[in-house]
């Protein structure tokens, strides 16, 4: 019988520097993906506020600081992500368990919006992303969320069999930016 081994998802792929650029894999605790029952959104928002201290998010936003955030994940869904979620949530949203299925990583550097422009279909400057707003989108091919957490740091989480795939885009990216 073989003995399954977990291993961190970016072992072995990161850190990786580039010019003003640095991707590193981000502390992300359990992951879970809440989805409010129909006509539950307000009292999933109190619950959330008096367990988590973050009110669930709205479209394009997140909540929440390091350690515990919230980051709106499409329609009527928010991944939660740091803490296990409190048991009574369940009340007024589907719960699920995705801690498995993610990997998530931080951009960051002077240089990381000219970095995304490269990857990326959408404005990630300061002046039109800033800082808590979130976005499901592509990078390449790859079908990404990225979260402004800081003025020049940035969230990406991928689907964890992406994680490799990630890495090398933004890799390739930093470098070229690097030379210019």
């Amino acid at each position: 019988m073989v003995d399954l081994v977990e291993k961190p998802v970016f072992e072995g792929l990161l850190p990786v520097e580039a010019g003003t650029c640095r991707i590193f894999a981000a502390p992300s605790g359990a992951m879970h993906l809440i989805s409010p029952y129909k006509a539950q959104e307000k009292a999933l928002s109190a619950a959330m506020k008096s367990a988590h201290g973050m009110a669930f998010p709205a479209a394009g936003r997140s909540t929440g600081k390091e350690g515990a955030r919230l980051v709106w994940f499409g329609l009527d869904q928010a991944m939660l992500i740091g803490p296990a979620p409190d048991a009574r949530l369940s009340e007024f949203a589907a719960v699920v368990d995705q801690s498995d299925g993610w990997a998530v990583l931080r951009l960051e550097g002077t240089q990381a919006e000219d970095v995304l422009a490269r990857l990326v279909p959408v404005d990630m400057r300061a002046d039109h992303f800033k800082r808590g707003q979130t976005i499901r989108t592509q990078l390449q091919h790859l079908h990404v969320s990225i979260t402004r957490i800081g003025g020049e740091v940035f969230q990406i989480m991928v689907m964890r069999s992406m994680a490799k795939t990630l890495v090398d885009e933004l890799q390739s990216a930093m470098r070229l930016v690097a030379v210019r």
